[in-house]
């Protein structure tokens, strides 16, 4: 409580600040640096100096076994004529345009019936949580190989009715699919960020609206979506940046080749081959900052058409 009384007597007293409290102020700065230093390093050696160092490799032949060749603007420039980097952008954005919305559509629906107060609902939340801290480990993409193989779990239960389904995974026309269904099956993490936002739209409103005589669709409608819009919203940049960045997935499920005539070859599978595969870093690099522009681009996207359906109490 000393110390409490101390700093409000010294934020109501007025005047000019004596140098012995500037010499206490330096003191207290050069403390608080000392414990950023750690951070600081870590942004400066892990983060900001690989980036400045990706940003210039775009602009050079580089083979990871020569030195550096500046090309200028060569790397972007063959981009507009690599079939398979527009194949991996198809399949990329198809991936984001479909799995996203399915996914938060299937959390949405979740927290709803977890927010009418079941029994155990601690259980369910772990439970429905417990993909989401999976989906992008090995293990469940190699689970999911097994289960949507030619000989998989799927197939098997359809064998019992005397279906002979395809090779899920080997067939160009489901392979994608089936990377999307295990992308929406990860709908823990939005899920949670979701059921949080409904415990906090006030039961008054829902009241108001049986007075009213609205039915259960009309409210939801009227007052749920809305009040969870920025909730939405979050979930949906969240979501859209991770999508693009999916890369475990495909590599296991496709063994990294891209899957059937590229149709699971995501951006950043393509972008791996390329740098890890050929050994072409500056082509490489010059895609991440490509990717990089994507992402910024739908990101701003979303914050300029937010203005049109998200609604804040204020």
């Amino acid at each position: 409580m000393s110390a409490i009384s101390e700093l409000s007597s010294l934020s109501r007293r007025k005047g000019p600040v004596t140098e012995e409290e500037k010499r206490a102020n330096r003191r207290d700065n050069k403390a608080a640096y000392v414990f950023l230093l750690p951070w600081l390093v870590g942004l400066l050696a892990i983060t900001i100096g690989p980036m400045l160092m990706s940003l210039y490799l775009a602009f050079t032949d580089y083979s990871l076994l020569q030195p550096p060749e500046w090309t200028g603007l060569d790397n972007f420039i063959r981009m507009f004529g690599d079939a398979r980097l527009h194949n991996s952008l198809g399949v990329t954005f198809t991936y984001v345009l479909v799995g996203v919305p399915l996914q938060l559509a299937v959390a949405l629906v979740i927290a709803l019936v977890l927010d009418k107060g079941l029994r155990g609902l601690p259980f369910y939340r772990s439970v429905f949580y417990l993909p989401s801290l999976l989906g992008g480990s090995v293990a469940v993409a190699l689970l999911w190989k097994q289960i949507f193989g030619t000989t998989g779990l799927v197939n098997q239960v359809l064998a019992l009715v005397g279906i002979q389904g395809p090779g899920w995974i080997s067939d160009p026309s489901t392979s994608l699919s089936s990377i999307i269904l295990l992308h929406v099956w990860t709908f823990g993490s939005p899920m949670i960020i979701f059921l949080a936002g409904l415990r906090q739209i006030p039961n008054m409103y829902y009241e108001a609206a049986e007075v009213d005589g609205a039915s259960t669709l009309q409210k939801f409608w009227r007052i749920t979506l809305p009040m969870l819009s920025p909730i939405i919203f979050f979930n949906l940049v969240l979501q859209i940046i991770g999508s693009f960045q999916s890369f475990t997935q495909a590599f296991i499920v496709s063994g990294g080749s891209g899957g059937p005539s590229d149709s699971t070859m995501f951006f950043t599978l393509y972008l791996y081959q390329k740098g890890f595969g050929q050994f072409d870093m500056g082509y490489a690099s010059a895609m991440a900052w490509f990717l990089l522009v994507i992402i910024g681009a739908f990101t701003a996207i979303n914050f300029i058409a937010s203005k049109y359906w998200v609604f804040y109490d204020d």
